[in-house]
């Protein structure tokens, strides 16, 4: 792990998670890290971690309000192609796109749902 061409401090066999060091682990949660941590992302999946029903994208945009419809559609492709969110189109008039948790998906609530937790015992009143 480097910042501005200086190595941090890593106390050797301290920091490390089932086998990863902390940099190797870094590398290889980048891409999923960085879509947890997008705009949007969590206000789209907390209201699926409380239903077992798919929810259509007309319902994400009724409740998402401040988050435009192009940010809405861009964070729902990323979540599907990570195999968070399951995608289903349906060929009617109007057409229907629902959408629910996959396993993965389910997971990452669960863990997250456990961070938010730690933060809220931790923060500042």
């Amino acid at each position: 792990m480097e910042t501005k061409g200086k190595k941090l401090p890593i106390i050797q066999n301290k920091c490390e998670f089932t086998g990863y060091d902390a940099t190797k682990l870094l590398k290889e949660t980048a891409t999923i890290r960085d879509l947890i941590t997008k705009r949007a992302t969590l206000e789209i999946l907390f209201p699926l971690c409380c239903t077992t029903e798919p929810v259509r994208h007309k319902q994400f945009k009724e409740s998402l309000k401040g988050i435009s419809s192009k940010t809405l559609s861009t964070r729902l492709s990323e979540l599907v192609s990570e195999g968070i969110l399951e995608r289903e189109t349906f060929a009617e008039v109007p057409p229907r796109v629902e959408y629910k948790l996959t396993k993965k998906g389910q997971e990452l609530i669960e863990s997250i749902t456990d961070l938010l937790e730690w933060m809220k015992k931790w923060s500042k009143k």
